[in-house]
């Protein structure tokens, strides 16, 4: 261990011995997927593919893609490759159509993911004399524990502080002499609030690292968190599917983040032809798990929009380096940190008496974070008039009580924002309502929606003739989200 690098060796292997290892690496793992998944046996029997016809890293296009739906049919072991007497841990991710997206380790997953996540940490400032905070939320969701293992490889002190309780955050923050913070940006950009706004001078305070993770973070983000919190903050990604935290994250530079190329083989693909694209393009990022024995995977379409760049960085670090995540190839949005797919949304409406057949989702950015609200059409305007009429479809669809225990609880830092909460705090009774001015509409109304894993939808019922005496115009079914700070139309309810 050095004093730049977590593990020089791998930190800095000269390119060709990287991709010397990939590929012999990438041929035992088409092998152990061979004869320990039955999924990928099936598959790579039929495309003809086995470790030995594996001459070049190219040929790993001959491989098929595996995709969230595989994973979520093989639900919850199917995709397993060891006994379960050898599994010693099981996360999941949040669950973005019901059924969670599982994760498999074994013993030498867990001591991988350490290191992994030790070099990411290292190379964001890290070192052992640190205490760090960590504020995700512990339980199924792979973040908090990710960082916690490795921060702990490294030697730095860990706080488990888990997620909500801000007041007590900050005392924890004064009191321990916290150097480091872990949390989702939304949650530190609101911690960098109530310190301002705490009293305290800023000598109280130790921080100067935050390694922010679960959603996404913009540059003008990061600075406001870093002018709040006077802390230097790194960037970090990864997903259940190929472990958790620790497949990416920026050095001090912060000019794209370093790939853990020993444990992962990432492509970039056209999402519409499914060809590689040529180095330094644009495109979708596929990952390849080349040390997971649990549960591995094969060329996984992560559905993120990236490119990736071979060139040294000034860091000396070797390993190629991601932008950060552009965008998405489906329909995903990532509200306050938990994953929600315009098909949940249509899944729930779908049910629901007197709603006509369109809806639309509208995305704003408010003080750097993203908030959803979802417009309906009423088939009956004639329930404007009934302020209890419009109760009824949100009391139509209450929460099960597991996931009325706040925000986080499915392992999401600071959780999601609820009407008459801030974040990471309290919750709002399932039954809200609030008052919301539309324009055309008599008797406007929204009707806070309950929603799974802490989210409450503000739907407004903009069904209201205009006044030309004609229904609302319906737009072209079309589910992919706007961009920010405009408006998507749904497609029709089927």
């Amino acid at each position: 261990m050095s004093s730049v690098y977590f593990n020089k060796e791998i930190e800095t292997m000269p390119r060709k011995k990287i991709e010397e290892m990939q590929l012999q690496r990438l041929k035992w793992m088409v092998d152990y997927c061979y004869h320990n998944v039955p999924f990928y046996h099936e598959r790579l029997k039929t495309a003809g593919i086995t470790g030995d016809r594996i001459k070049t890293l190219s040929d790993i296009q001959y491989i098929p893609f595996t995709t969230k739906d595989d994973i979520r049919d093989n639900y919850p072991f199917g995709m397993l490759a060891r006994p379960m007497k050898e599994i010693v841990r099981i996360h999941a991710s949040s669950g973005t159509t019901g059924k969670p997206t599982v994760g498999a380790y074994t013993k030498q997953d867990l001591e991988n993911w350490a290191e992994q996540v030790a070099r990411l940490a290292w190379a964001g400032g890290a070192r052992p004399e640190d205490i760090f905070q960590i504020s995700f939320g512990y339980g199924l969701f792979t973040g908090a524990l990710g960082l916690h293992y490795g921060l702990e490889k490294l030697g730095a002190t860990v706080i488990p502080a888990s997620s909500g309780n801000t007041q007590k955050q900050l005392m924890m923050l004064r009191d321990f002499g916290v150097t480091g913070l872990v949390a989702t940006p939304s949650y530190a950009l609101y911690l960098g609030e109530m310190v301002r706004e705490g009293g305290y001078p800023p000598e109280a305070y130790k921080l100067r690292l935050g390694l922010l993770g679960s959603e996404g973070c913009t540059e003008e983000m990061r600075s406001q968190i870093e002018k709040n919190l006077h802390i230097f903050v790194t960037d970090n990604y990864g997903m259940t599917e190929l472990t958790g935290p620790g497949v990416a994250g920026e050095c001090e530079y912060r000019n794209g983040l370093h790939f853990a190329e020993d444990a992962f083989l990432p492509e970039i693909i056209d999402q519409e032809t499914l060809e590689q694209k040529p180095e330094g393009e644009a495109g979708e990022l596929v990952v390849t798990t080349l040390l997971r024995e649990g549960m591995p995977v094969l060329r996984y379409r992560t559905k993120d929009i990236t490119r990736l760049n071979y060139e040294p960085c000034p860091c000396g670090r070797t390993g190629c380096r991601m932008e950060k995540v552009m965008g998405r190839t489906d329909d995903m949005l990532i509200i306050k940190g938990v994953n929600v797919f315009p098909s949940q949304i249509e899944s729930v409406l779908v049910g629901t008496e007197d709603v006509g057949p369109h809806y639309q989702l509208v995305v704003r950015k408010k003080n750097f974070l993203d908030t959803l609200e979802v417009k309906v059409e009423l088939i009956d305007a004639s329930l404007l008039e009934s302020f209890s009429e419009l109760e009824r479809p949100a009391k139509a669809h209450p929460r099960p009580a597991q996931e009325r225990a706040g925000p986080g609880n499915q392992g999401h830092p600071g959780g999601a924002q609820v009407p008459g909460t801030v974040p990471g705090q309290g919750q709002a009774h399932p039954g809200f309502t609030e008052r919301k001015r539309i324009t055309g509409v008599t008797k406007p109304f929204a009707v806070a929606f309950p929603y799974s894993k802490g989210l409450v939808w503000v739907i407004r019922w903009a069904a209201a003739l205009p006044p030309s005496g004609r229904g609302p115009r319906r737009g072209q079914p079309n589910r992919r989200p706007a961009g920010r700070g405009a408006s998507a139309a749904g497609g029709g309810l089927r």
